[in-house]
C-alpha cells in the first residue's frame, strides 16, 4: 500500500496536485488567517514531578500557561511502543480505518472538533490538516478487535492512560493548594473518568505554508498533556507574538485549559496555540485532555455559573454558525459577545 492510500481523499487529491490545482482546491480548504511564522522557538518552563515546587508550578501556570514535564515517571520503553503502534495504525489505508477503529474509539479527520460521541463536527468553515483517534479512557476496555495490530495498541493506550491520569491528578492537587481551593471545589474540577486521548497525524507536503496542522485555539480540558515527536511544529501565544515550541525527547508538555482558567478566576491562563505542519515529514502526537465532573457547577467571580456540558454545546453551537469557538468569552460577566 502507498502511503497516500492512508489519507483522507481529499488530502490525496490535494498531495497529488499540481501548484495551479492545488491554489483552487485550497479555496475549499484551510485558509491560514493569521500567517505570521513563529519569531522565534522559545525555553519553555520546565517543572519536575519528582521535585515538585509549589511556588513554580503556580508561577509558571499565572505567567505561561504551559510548561515542560521532566521525570514524569512513564517509562521510556512505554513511550517507544506507544508512538510505533501510533504510526502503524494510522498508516493503514483511509477504508481501513474507518472499518477498524469502531465505538468505543473514532477515528476523524480534516477537524479537530468532535461531538460527545467521538463524531467529526462538520460545520467548521476550514479543514484542518490532520487527522486522528479518539480514544475515551473510561470505555476502552469495550473495544474489541480480531487484529492483532489493534489488540496491542489497546493494550498500550490503556497502560499509557492509567500514567497520564496520575500525572493529571498530581498537578491539580498541588495547583488547588496554590489557587486555595475549597474541598467540594476541588473534589468535581477534576474528574478522572473524563480522560481521553487523542493521537494525530498532520500530514507533509507542499500545502505546509497553506494549511494549518491545527488551527490556533485553546483547549477546553482542565488540563492537556502533550508528547509529540521530534518533528516539531508547536506554536504557542505569548507577548504578542508567536513562539515555536521546540520538541524534547522524554519530556510531556502541559498546558492550562479554558475550564481550569475559569475555576482560578482567570489567575491561570489557558495558552492559544496552533500547530504548523511540516514540508518534509509527517508529525505526530499523543495528547491526553481531562474535564470537571459531568454536571459540576464551575463557580467563579469572573464567569456565570455553567457546567462543562454547557460549555462544550456553546462551542458546538458557535463552531456550526460562526466557523470558530469563541470560548470563555461567552460566560464572561458583563460581557459583550
Amino acid at each position: 500500500m502507498s502511503n497516500l492510500e492512508s489519507y483522507p481523499p481529499v488530502f490525496r487529491q490535494l498531495k497529488a496536485s499540481t501548484p495551479p490545482q492545488l491554489a483552487e482546491l485550497n479555496n475549499n480548504c484551510n485558509s491560514m488567517g493569521d500567517t505570521a511564522q513563529a519569531s522565534s522557538s522559545v525555553d519553555i518552563p520546565v517543572v519536575d514531578l519528582e521535585c515538585l515546587s509549589l511556588e513554580k508550578l503556580g508561577e509558571v501556570c499565572k505567567e505561561w500557561g504551559i510548561f515542560r514535564l521532566v521525570n514524569h515517571g512513564i517509562p521510556p520503553s512505554l513511550l517507544s511502543k506507544l508512538e510505533e503502534h501510533v504510526k502503524r495504525v494510522l498508516s493503514l489505508s483511509f477504508e481501513s480505518k474507518q472499518a477498524l477503529l469502531t465505538n468505543p474509539l473514532s477515528y476523524f479527520w480534516g477537524t479537530p472538533l468532535l461531538t460527545p460521541t467521538g463524531a467529526a463536527l462538520r460545520g467548521a468553515l476550514n479543514i484542518n490538516w490532520l487527522e486522528g483517534i479518539n480514544v475515551p479512557l473510561c470505555h476502552l476496555q469495550q473495544f474489541e478487535s480480531e487484529d492483532p495490530r489493534l489488540h496491542d495498541f489497546r493494550h498500550y493506550l490503556e497502560e499509557y492512560g492509567r500514567h497520564l491520569s496520575r500525572i493529571a491528578t498530581t498537578l491539580f492537587e498541588a495547583m488547588v493548594k496554590n489557587l486555595n481551593l475549597g474541598p467540594k471545589q476541588s473534589e468535581s474540577s477534576l474528574d478522572e473518568s473524563t480522560g481521553f486521548i487523542r493521537v494525530y497525524r498532520y500530514p507533509s507536503g507542499s500545502l505546509a505554508d497553506e494549511a494549518w496542522g491545527m488551527m490556533e485555539h485553546t483547549d477546553s480540558s482542565v488540563l492537556s498533556i502533550v508528547n509529540q515527536d521530534q518533528v516539531g511544529g508547536l506554536e504557542i501565544f505569548k507577548d504578542n507574538e508567536w513562539l515555536l515550541v521546540n520538541p524534547i525527547s522524554g519530556t510531556l508538555v502541559v498546558n492550562i485549559g479554558d475550564m481550569l482558567q475559569a475555576i482560578s478566576d482567570d489567575q491561570y491562563m489557558s495558552v492559544k496555540h496552533r500547530v504548523r505542519t511540516n514540508k518534509q515529514a509527517e508529525r505526530f502526537s499523543i495528547c491526553y485532555f481531562v474535564f470537571p465532573a459531568k454536571g459540576s457547577v464551575i463557580r467563579s467571580s469572573k464567569y456565570k455559573p455553567f457546567t462543562y456540558t454547557d460549555f462544550q454545546q456553546q462551542v458546538q453551537h458557535d463552531t456550526k454558525t460562526l466557523g470558530y469557538k469563541v470560548g470563555l468569552q461567552r460566560f464572561k460577566l458583563n460581557a459583550a459577545v
